[in-house]
């Protein structure tokens, strides 16, 4: 994409001389014949004025587009609306000061689609990193002409639902880390350690206790066989991921970790959270319960919960309340069911649903909380059992000979 100068004939037969946005000649011939303009010159962008970034974002080296810089983005754009910016101009400053070049790249684009008469939805429907919600509400905004209202909504959304997949994440990383470091103490004491032990056992020639020959077999095992256990542990790892990836996997996986004590409270919960939190957001811009259920369907991680809520937008599209199939799902409280049924009675089910996005919120953050004090004390005791397993086994030949 370029800057490319040229000379045309207009359909009066006046000569034009101007500057087009392109990837290459052949588009800027299409773009000035939509215009009834006829080429005679067509100047190709130098060096000088090539768009490095631009290449970067249409060759896929530039970094994806973070949640973060994303409701940045909107709430600029919201703040300048709303103090009567408009909108092209809005694009305009927000793209000269934007630090991220894929962003970048898009809010150019954005602004060149909105200046040849495209909505913004439509403008932004063809740019990545902009999900169906975000497409949507701005859609519903343009025409209730509330859309820095709606811009508004959605980075706060966006803010909720970074912060709970934050949290899910760190609810999962840190027992990760603990335990990986413990591996290695662990590893290194095996490898390193207990052979340094073993030769000063094997020169005394007494007698090796049953725990201190365990250890001893376990430490040989692992300074034989360290050398394949390592990348077979790697490879092993990565068949894993790719796993779950694969739709059979990813059910698989998605399954067994709702299961899991502590952790799939926390994943339901956090799922839940943006469920309701999408669905509020999508209704109070007055987006169709059927096209709402829709797109949160589709911004969901967890494909167990996506597969269930596609049973409850069918038995709405078969005329049911949501209230109804919500209630057959045995992962969904009672008392939510009840929040919600009372939200439809009252028509106010998409302040209900924030409601109930905020009860899920808090519990998130009261199992994380939780979990964190429970699980550090269980992992320094196991590893701490270990360890001293190990110095006690290496440790007991010598006080039995000095006894």
């Amino acid at each position: 994409m370029g800057t490319y100068k040229y000379e045309a004939v207009g359909a009066n037969g006046k000569k034009i001389i101007g500057q087009i946005e392109a990837s290459n000649e052949k588009e800027v011939r299409r773009a000035l014949r939509s215009q009834n303009i006829r080429a005679k010159k067509i100047i190709p962008p130098t060096i000088f004025e090539f768009d490095f970034g631009q290449w970067m974002v249409e060759n896929g080296y530039a970094n994806a587009i973070a949640q973060k810089e994303l409701s940045q983005f909107t709430k600029q754009l919201a703040t300048m609306i709303s103090a009567g910016v408009p909108i092209i101009q809005s694009l305009e400053i927000l793209h000269r000061s934007e630090k991220n070049i894929t962003l970048k790249v898009s809010i150019k684009k954005i602004a060149t689609d909105v200046g040849e008469g495209k909505t913004v939805a439509e403008a932004l429907q063809s740019q990545k990193g902009f999900s169906k919600l975000y497409c949507n509400l701005v859609k519903a905004g343009e025409v209730g002409g509330i859309l820095d209202q709606i811009l508004n909504k959605l980075a706060v959304h966006m803010d909720k639902q970074e912060k709970t997949k934050a949290q899910i994440k760190s609810a999962m990383m840190y027992p990760s880390i603990v335990c990986g470091v413990g591996a290695l103490v662990i590893w290194v004491m095996m490898v390193f350690v207990v052979p340094q032990f073993t030769s000063m056992l094997k020169e005394s020639g007494q007698e090796i206790p049953w725990i201190t020959q365990f250890v001893i077999n376990v430490s040989e095992f692992f300074g034989k066989y360290s050398i394949i256990m390592v990348p077979a542990a790697f490879v092993g790892l990565m068949m894993f991921l790719s796993y779950i990836k694969t739709p059979i996997g990813k059910i698989s996986w998605d399954n067994f970790s709702m299961r899991m004590p502590i952790f799939g409270k926390i994943i339901i919960k956090g799922n839940l959270s943006s469920f309701a939190s999408t669905l509020a957001t999508l209704l109070g811009a007055g987006v169709s319960l059927i096209e709402a259920l829709d797109i949160c369907i589709e911004t969901l991680d967890n494909s167990v919960i996506a597969t269930d809520l596609k049973e409850v937008r069918k038995k709405i599209v078969e005329g049911k309340t949501l209230t109804e199939p919500l209630s057959k799902i045995e992962y969904f409280p009672e008392l939510v069911c009840q929040m919600i049924r009372v939200g439809e009675q009252t028509g106010q089910i998409d302040q209900m649903l924030s409601r109930v996005a905020e009860v899920f919120e808090q519990e998130v953050d009261s199992l994380v909380t939780g979990m964190t004090k429970l699980i550090e004390p269980i992992i320094i005791v196991v590893l701490g059992g270990i360890v001293a397993t190990i110095l006690v086994a290496m440790y007991l030949p010598m006080f039995m000979s000095a006894g």
